[in-house]
C-alpha cells in the first residue's frame, strides 16, 4: 500500500521588523506640519484674549446705554473697580482691580459710591452676580485696561436719554473720553464720542 505523501503546508513570509527610512521621513514631516499649523494657533492665542475684551467692553458699553433709555434711568460704569466674591463672609465686595463695574445708583442721587456694594447693578442673565467684567480672568487674560480718560476721570455716565453726561445730576454733557486694551502681542484704543456716545476702536501699531 502506497505512503501518503507528507502534508505539506505553505510557509508564512516573515513579518517584516521595524521601519523604512521613507517611513520615518513621512512620519516626521507630517509632524513638522502639524506643528506648523498649531505653533502659530497658540501664539494667536494672546491676541484673540485681546480682541475678546475689546468686543466685551463695546458690547457692555451698548448695553449699558440701551438700558439707561429703555428704563429712563442713569447709570454709572466705573474703571478700574471689579465686583468679587469673599468665600470669608460669603458677601460680594467691589475692589479695586482690572475691570469695571455698572452701577445703576437710585433715581435722584447725587453720587455713587464704587467702592460699594449699595447700587450694584446685576446680571439680568444671573440676578445673583454683579454686572462686572474682571479682565484677570482666564477668558482675558493678559487683557489690561490702562489710560483711562473718561470725562476727566473713570466714570462714564449715561442719562435717562441714554446720553453721556458729565455727573448723576445736572445735564452738562460728557466730554467723552478712552481708554486702552493692551496685551503682549497687540493694543487696541477705545474712543467714546461726547453727546452720542458712540463708541470706536482703533488698533494701535506696537
Amino acid at each position: 500500500m502506497p505512503l501518503a505523501p507528507p502534508n505539506r503546508r505553505p510557509r508564512r513570509a516573515a513579518r517584516r521588523a521595524g521601519v523604512t527610512l521613507i517611513e520615518v521621513l513621512i512620519v516626521v514631516t507630517i509632524i513638522g506640519i502639524a506643528g506648523a499649523m498649531v505653533i502659530p494657533s497658540m501664539a494667536n492665542v494672546g491676541v484673540l484674549r485681546i480682541q475678546a475684551a475689546v468686543r466685551t467692553l463695546v458690547g457692555d458699553i451698548t448695553y449699558m446705554q440701551s438700558e439707561a433709555l429703555a428704563n429712563q434711568s442713569r447709570y454709572v460704569l466705573a474703571f478700574g473697580r471689579v465686583a468679587r466674591f469673599n468665600t470669608g463672609t460669603s458677601a460680594w465686595e467691589v475692589v479695586a482691580g482690572n475691570g469695571y463695574t455698572l452701577f445703576a445708583p437710585p433715581p435722584g442721587a447725587a453720587s455713587v459710591d464704587v467702592t460699594s456694594t449699595v447700587d450694584l447693578y446685576f446680571d439680568p442673565m444671573d440676578h445673583g452676580r454683579p454686572f462686572s467684567r474682571d479682565f484677570d480672568r482666564e477668558e482675558y487674560a493678559g487683557a489690561v485696561i490702562e489710560n483711562v480718560d473718561i470725562n476727566g476721570g473713570a466714570l462714564l455716565i449715561f442719562d435717562e436719554l441714554g446720553g453721556p453726561v458729565l455727573a448723576l445730576t445736572g445735564d452738562d454733557p460728557g466730554t467723552g473720553g478712552s481708554l486702552r486694551i493692551s496685551g503682549s502681542d497687540s493694543a487696541f484704543d477705545v474712543t467714546i464720542e461726547p453727546f452720542t456716545g458712540r463708541v470706536e476702536v482703533a488698533r494701535v501699531t506696537p
